[in-house]
């Protein structure tokens, strides 16, 4: 796949939109290229990061013969002589004799030369103590292994740490994990007409993206602190370039919001090319949302961060950050490219000519069915509030009912999975 930019000077006036999935391959190329540097985290402290190492087992999983059941470790025929107790924790000295027997408690290791687990509610005592019963044919312990060997690989790098990883990790013998650290994101609003408190009134709007898209980042796995949402930008190039220097400085990725087109308060290609950026993408055939793009600035100490321009709209920016940036991050933080999913169509959906189209649905797992909604006009959130994603209707095409088609998914809370 290409990583080829160009310097933002060069191409702002009038870019070829790319493919849209040519433009995610690319940022997740160029954000593969730059990954995140990687850090030893101790495992409570590693949720939501990334794998930087395959995860291998240190030891055979179990480590030892260990019993399944509260019972009795019986060597050879019955009935039994009790010679001791083993609880989980403890190490058994080994069974030399034939009809004695150890009491065991579940996950208590077996001892060496225990031919036998007898269940206790299976078992019986003589007058004289003995312990007495048929133990099952099927053996009552796990052995060493049976989950997994030592040095067995169980999880790829790239991997996603959630709750069940760390589990997995903890029970190999992990303290600490390799992993990519998370990426940080800043958010600049830009434009003069929004309100960030209130009602919108006399030609001005309320800011919906600036409190909204911190949170979508998060759910990507980025770090987005309070300070690191400015805006609204004033409408002046000055402003728009000391903005991105000051968000550049500490953030991986900066998003903006507003001015991808070429009007006359939009700053942001001048800023760019200001910044020296090289464009990833700039414009992508999509609808809706398709004046996007991604630009890459090289930092005094030569690793790359990145500029994310999303439209003003509300919901040609969600286009843009689930067509572009999710790509981007997942190339930053080392995971694989994202693969899509794909669903039957309830309904049909109009293609939009030589354009990809993303139409919002709303999914039933259940059935496997995707189900458009309503208000989906680039400037409304109504139906996005109601939405689990797109779903993608190719160049030159229609969405038929009872076709599959992808489905870009709405960023999930992290440690979670889709249903």
């Amino acid at each position: 796949m290409s990583t080829e930019t160009a310097p933002a000077a060069e191409r702002a006036a009038a870019p070829s939109p790319a493919a849209w999935a040519e433009a995610r391959s690319r940022v997740y190329a160029v954000g593969l290229d730059a990954a995140l540097p990687v850090t030893a985290r101790p495992i409570a402290q590693s949720d939501g990061l990334t794998l930087a190492e395959p995860l291998t087992t240190r030891t055979d999983l179990p480590a030892f013969p260990t019993s399944s059941v509260d019972g009795w470790a019986v060597r050879g025929a019955g009935p039994w002589r009790v010679v001791g107790r083993v609880l989980a924790g403890g190490t058994p000295p080994p069974l030399t004799e034939d009809g004695t027997t150890v009491e065991i408690a579940t996950g208590a290791m077996v001892p060496r030369g225990g031919t036998a687990v007898l269940r206790v509610e299976e078992s019986g005592r003589t007058p004289e103590g003995l312990v007495t019963g048929t133990p099952r044919a099927t053996p009552e312990w796990r052995e060493p292994g049976e989950e997994a060997y030592a040095g067995e690989e169980l999880l790829p790098a790239g991997t996603p740490v959630d709750p069940s990883v760390i589990g997995l990790a903890a029970s190999c013998g992990y303290d600490t994990l390799s992993v990519r650290r998370a990426p940080r994101a800043a958010l600049l609003v830009f434009g003069d007409e929004l309100l960030t408190a209130g009602p919108p009134g006399a030609g001005r709007v309320r800011d919906a993206l600036g409190p909204a898209l911190p949170a979508w980042l998060r759910r990507y796995g980025c770090e987005v602190g309070p300070s690191d949402v400015v805006g609204p930008v004033a409408d002046t190039l000055p402003a728009h370039v000391s903005a991105l220097r000051s968000a550049l400085a500490d953030a991986d990725v900066v998003c903006t919001t507003g001015g991808t087109m070429h009007g006359p308060v939009d700053h942001l290609h001048p800023a760019l090319a200001d910044l020296g950026a090289d464009y990833v993408v700039n414009t992508v055939a999509v609808r809706p949302g398709f004046p996007m793009l991604v630009a890459r600035v090289t930092g005094p100490d030569g690793r790359a961060r990145f500029v994310a321009g999303l439209p003003g709209n509300p919901q040609s920016a969600i286009v843009a950050l689930v067509s572009l940036v999710a790509p981007l991050l997942a190339g930053l933080q080392g995971r694989p490219m994202p693969v899509l999913p794909h669903a039957t169509l309830a309904e049909p959906v109009p293609g939009r000519g030589d354009y990809t189209h993303l139409a919002l649905v709303r999914l039933d797992r259940a059935a496997g069915t995707a189900h458009p909604v309503r208000h989906v006009g680039s400037a409304m959130l109504r139906g996005l509030a109601g939405a689990d994603g797109f779903a993608v209707i190719g160049p030159g095409t229609s969405g038929e009912q009872g076709s599959r088609v992808p489905v870009v998914p709405l960023p999930l809370l992290p440690g979670e999975r889709a249903s």
